[in-house]
């Protein structure tokens, strides 16, 4: 049974008269991760993506993949600039977008280090999990 916007309001409403410090939850449709207060500054830094982020196609390019479904935002806010755009050098911790879910902005990192050389998924469009958002040539 997949999670609605009232079931994970309920969840950050259990976190927040708890006394959990951090919790991740990840099924196949949805990823949420939750840092209470100022856990960020304590060091405890959400993790990098697996490399399984990213994947090599027939021409040796690396595709970045949408790890959920939902909205994908290329900036910040409307107007910004984009996090990332053709020739960008990107770090594994790049963040190259936003997905929305259910309200809440979920950062997009890289996964890989390399250049972006095609931007595959609009601003402001629908993605499905393991649609392309961006294409990247690895560094060597």
């Amino acid at each position: 049974m997949p999670l609605n916007e009232d079931d994970v309001r309920e969840i950050l409403r259990l976190i927040d008269e708890s006394d959990v410090e951090e919790l991740r939850i990840e099924t196949e449709k949805l990823s949420l991760h939750v840092l209470r207060g100022d856990a960020k500054a304590t060091g405890a830094e959400p993790e990098p993506p697996p490399p399984e982020a990213a994947r090599a196609d027939a021409e040796g390019l690396l595709t970045i993949e949408a790890p959920m479904i939902g909205t994908f935002y290329r900036a910040e806010a409307p107007g910004a600039a984009p996090f990332v755009d053709l020739g960008a050098r990107v770090e594994r911790e790049t963040v190259v977008g936003i997905i929305e879910v259910m309200k809440m902005m979920n950062s997009i990192h890289a996964g890989v280090a390399g250049t972006i050389v095609e931007v595959c998924a609009e601003n402001a469009q629908p993605v499905e999990y393991g649609a392309p958002l961006f294409r990247v040539e690895a560094c060597t």
